[in-house]
């Protein structure tokens, strides 16, 4: 991959200008057939289909809902009426049953009238009470023993009669103890009748009733597999999601993305695996042992390693050992000196590498080193591109609480008319969580599919720039409306400019996540088909062609002599395809010849 100063200046080229604002961006592959080379021309072919109303019903279609307190205790009434109704039980009864089957309605229904009775002996609800005392005036409490008046003692719908400060210790117990409490049940060693809510709210403390509701809620989330509770910090939302659905990440009411599959990040277009794989080699001890192998040498009589970093091959080990000993061939220094090369050479090393006595050595030691530096790169721009993010949503946030209110004012604009700048802001921090796991994708993209690794590098490279366009008007063209000075140019031209920007990189990145998911299936992995390719996503199509055109530097863009005088617009950036005197963005004049 091209290292972060050449994506940059890759961003200042015109052909890159004129190609990325074309919506779908469709791109030639030009390979030599004979030697395999993997250089080649990239053309846009401007035909593609517009992908902008697709992109804008895939928006619309949310697979999932976020539910606030209120919304999950509405959820649950409304189920715990509907089973009350259908199935002719009381609402703790019904209660009682969704809790056992996980909150699954139909599941309910299914079990319930396939065998009524199993169902009831299973899940504690009993039709009539198992000990019946008529015309008992007291009764004896199966815990303590003790006889109490009927108005002191208790009993659930089998009947075993417990006094209520036996009863009202059993049940703190159970609630102090957990959500287990959920599943209470007689303490009749004998009995599973079910304990309802309506003896908890009966018998137990204030602060116990309150446990128990919070638990009776929260289990509506953690029982039922369509609801999850939004991962981020301090934060007491949940998620419904439409279970089948192919796209896994979703967002909470607190503006946080997460995986509903694996509960990470949000992190299209990486898979849950390869995500998995990432965060554990970012954790993982492996790389510091890749870097102490790279890096440093076992001292030759204790074995600790010993990084040298300046100076000489005269090694002295740290106390107690302080063996000294030559870094390159790690042998005892008392056996070097001028007939060995003295202080910056050694002589035995050299005579012993010829013979092949240190190349397995050497090609670890190189591997290790090759290895590491390929990580530190991905590893950098994912970590750079994390706290870009981060500082997005600072800027944000920042925008929304004292910069449009100031604009408000300049302007003569209510905030409302100023949503398009909240949505480039809200854009930007989408495409840096998108483009921060380019990176994960591309370290774990297999080395031998050449073809594939060019053509990932040229879409990022291009994603990059755009969003670098995005985020330069966002933050730096809208100061310009904020100061004392006037403006360079009107209001309603930088409007047009940044909800250009806006559209045209969210499309591109659409585009770019559903061509990485697809895993650029159509690109011939090993770089030397003759045949057409498709990236069926509408980013780009790859075209084999032999001889026709000139070359361009892998992964760019080429200019083509038969663009049918597409142009980009000076004030929008916004590309053309066709040859017209005004821009179909922002309909201003066509200023570049």
């Amino acid at each position: 991959m091209d290292s972060e100063d050449d994506m940059h200046d890759a961003n200042d080229a015109e052909s890159m200008d004129d190609d990325y604002y074309s919506g779908d961006t469709a791109v030639e592959y030009s390979e030599d057939d004979d030697n395999g080379d993997d250089d080649g021309d990239y053309e846009f072919d401007n035909d593609s289909v517009d992908s902008d109303d697709v992109s804008a019903s895939r928006r619309q279609q949310k697979n999932y809902i976020a539910l606030k307190e209120a919304d999950i205790r509405q959820h649950q009434e409304n189920e715990i009426t509907t089973i009350s109704t259908v199935l002719s039980i009381s609402r703790i009864d019904a209660s009682i049953l969704l809790r056992h089957y996980h909150w699954n309605v139909s599941n309910v229904h299914e079990v319930w009238f396939a065998d009524e009775d199993r169902v009831r002996k299973a899940v504690g609800l009993l039709e009539r009470p198992v000990v019946q005392f008529p015309n008992a005036k007291e009764l004896t409490c199966g815990i303590c023993f003790e006889s109490f008046p009927l108005d002191r003692i208790s009993s659930a719908a089998c009947g075993h009669p417990f006094c209520n400060l036996c009863w009202r210790a059993y049940m703190s117990t159970s609630i102090n103890g957990g959500p287990g409490c959920l599943m209470l049940r007689c303490p009749d060693p004998s009995c599973g009748a079910a304990i309802g809510q309506d003896m908890i709210n009966l018998l137990v403390s204030e602060e116990d009733k309150e446990k128990y509701a919070r638990y009776l809620l929260r289990s509506y989330i953690e029982d039922n597999r369509k609801t999850k509770w939004c991962p981020a910090p301090g934060c007491e939302y949940a998620v419904e999601f439409v279970v089948g659905s192919e796209n896994y990440d979703v967002s909470c009411l607190c503006s946080y993305g997460f995986c509903w599959n694996c509960t990470e990040e949000a992190h299209r277009p990486v898979d849950c695996g390869t995500v998995a794989k990432w965060i554990m080699k970012n954790s993982a001890e492996s790389e510091n042992m890749n870097w102490i192998l790279a890096n440093s040498k076992p001292c030759p009589k204790c074995k600790r390693p010993i990084e040298k970093n300046q100076g000489c091959m005269h090694m002295t080990c740290t106390p107690p050992c302080k063996f000294e000993f030559c870094w390159l061939c790690l042998g005892a220094w008392s056996d070097h000196g001028e007939r060995t090369g003295g202080f910056y050479a050694c002589n035995r090393y050299e005579a012993a590498k010829q013979e092949g006595a240190y190349d397995e050595t050497e090609r670890r030691r190189e591997m290790a080193k090759n290895s590491l530096e390929r990580y530190t790169h991905y590893y950098e721009r994912w970590a750079t591109n994390q706290s870009s993010r981060q500082k997005a949503l600072s800027d944000l946030h920042q925008m929304q609480t004292v910069h449009l209110e100031k604009l408000s004012d300049k302007q003569s604009q209510p905030e409302s008319q100023l949503k398009f700048i909240t949505e480039a802001w809200l854009q930007i921090v989408e495409c840096r969580r998108v483009l921060k796991w380019t990176y994960a994708y591309g370290y774990y993209l297999p080395e031998p599919e050449h073809a594939k690794r060019q053509f990932f590098e040229y879409l990022q490279g291009e994603a990059e720039a755009g969003l670098e366009r995005l985020h330069q008007c966002a933050e730096k063209d809208v100061q310009a409306y904020l100061g004392a000075e006037p403006p360079p140019t009107d209001f309603n031209d930088f409007r047009t400019k940044l909800a250009g920007l806006t559209s045209v990189t969210r499309n591109y990145f659409e585009n770019l996540v559903r061509a990485l998911e697809n895993g650029l299936s159509d690109v011939d992995s090993q770089g030397a088909s003759s045949k057409t390719a498709t990236v069926k996503s509408g980013v780009a199509v790859v075209k084999s062609k032999s001889g026709r055109g000139k070359s361009s530097r892998a992964g760019g863009p080429s200019r083509n002599s038969d663009d049918h005088g597409s142009w980009t617009c000076d004030q929008c950036t916004y590309f053309n395809t066709r040859s017209l005197p005004t821009c179909e963005m922002c309909h201003q004049p066509r200023r570049n010849a």
